[in-house]
């Protein structure tokens, strides 16, 4: 094709290839159906990419028939070089069409062909069927749904309905009403993690994405009101053998749940402090270590949750070994957490232990490397805090303690 003469109004302006299926934009500007919803998806602010207006990401994309049937007829007509004619695309999916499968949803005989079919169109992950299906109110028919399921302790169609809800949720204030409206949503996929069937990792999957997406949205007095039950449920998925997305999605959801109310001392409670530092000793991926540092950081500045992770016998260890080890997020929450613990929990054996491991002397590197202002002054304010301490041990020099930053 590279040999050929293409018209250029065939060209997509985006990616510069042959126009599969053209849309015209409100600014008058037409794309390929593809490059533009990708990149009105991923583009923040988004913009006309030639006229650079301002384009709504819920804004009209026509169908450009007139072109497309010049650009087929052109393909036609250079079949002989190799040029494949492009297919006519299906029509773009219709509301109407999607609130016949909700109502199908009504009828036992239509059900699971109905359910199948919005499954199909939530997984095509085009974002016109997206819009199509949250306006007609898919997404509150598959709460609802999800809720039934775990009242009547059924699980027909429950992997479908939280498929669809994670693959059609979109932040909006809609979202954020239906989400206060069930009460019942956070107990609901809480069992859903629980129930141990075909695809039950699958379904935990959907699960822990949809807290971590509700978890965003919800209210602080929403969040606020969560049972000891959901953090040891959540502490359990952390225990057991789950793919490394599942573990960062229960990691993201303790996270955001942790600053509202008691939920830190519930956490606590649950036993997670115990079980992420397992995690950690493991040697997880680079953002799981980041998770879990960030949670260990935010339990750590309640007493019990430093007293947890003291009482574990690798807890000191692991923080020291992470330093400088797997990234400067990562080196900056360890470093938040030992200046809590020497603050608030710096029993002599705290800070013998400290001396033992190597933690003090890896802090003693962190002035050495190149490390933001802000963690060596905090490390130096350590240092310093405990200097009787920890003076006339030789891992430790005594100008590291004095010296002025650079």
């Amino acid at each position: 094709m590279e040999d050929i003469d293409i018209p250029q109004y065939f060209l997509c302006p985006i990616s510069l290839q042959l126009m599969k299926d053209p849309v015209t934009t409100i600014t008058g500007i037409t794309y390929d159906r593809e490059c533009i919803e990708q990149w009105l998806k991923t583009v923040e602010d988004a913009n006309c990419p030639v006229t650079k207006q301002l384009l709504p990401r819920e804004s009209d994309l026509t169908p450009n028939h007139m072109l497309r049937r010049l650009i087929q007829a052109w393909c036609t007509s250079n079949a002989k070089y190799g040029i494949d004619r492009i297919p006519t695309p299906k029509s773009p999916l219709s509301k109407s069409f999607v609130y016949k499968l909700i109502r199908d949803l009504k009828v036992p005989q239509l059900y699971n062909n109905s359910l199948k079919k919005l499954d199909e169109l939530a997984k095509e992950d085009i974002e016109w069927n997206r819009r199509c299906m949250v306006e007609a109110g898919v997404m509150k028919v598959m709460v609802l749904l999800i809720i039934r399921c775990f009242k009547e302790g059924k699980t027909k169609g429950l992997e479908e309905a939280l498929r669809i809800l994670y693959n059609i949720w979109s932040p909006t204030t809609e979202n954020k009403e239906i989400v206060a409206e069930n009460n019942d949503l956070f107990e609901s996929l809480t069992w859903v993690l629980t129930i141990e069937i075909d695809n039950h990792v699958v379904m935990k999957t959907h699960a822990l994405k949809i807290l971590k997406m509700i978890g965003e949205v919800a209210r602080s007095s929403l969040l606020g009101q969560l049972k000891l039950d959901f953090f040891m449920t959540i502490a359990s998925i952390l225990r057991s053998k789950l793919p490394q997305q599942v573990i960062k999605a229960a990691l993201h959801v303790l996270i955001q749940s942790s600053p509202w109310g008691t939920n830190r001392m519930k956490i606590v409670e649950s036993g997670a402090t115990f079980d992420v530092i397992e995690l950690e000793l493991d040697n997880p991926e680079k953002k799981t270590s980041e998770l879990i540092f960030c949670l260990l950081a935010h339990l750590c500045t309640c007493a019990d949750g430093r007293a947890q992770l003291l009482k574990h016998r690798a807890g000191i260890a692991m923080l020291s070994k992470r330093i400088l080890r797997v990234s400067a997020a990562t080196d900056d929450r360890s470093v938040h957490i030992f200046a809590q613990i020497t603050k608030f929990s710096a029993t002599n054996e705290v800070l013998l232990e400290m001396l033992r491991v190597g933690a003090v002397s890896k802090l003693c590197m962190v002035l050495q490397a190149d490390c933001e202002l802000h963690l060596k002054k905090k490390v130096r304010e350590i240092l310093r805090l405990h200097s009787n301490v920890w003076n006339n041990s030789p891992c430790i020099q005594i100008y590291l303690l004095t010296m002025n930053p650079r």
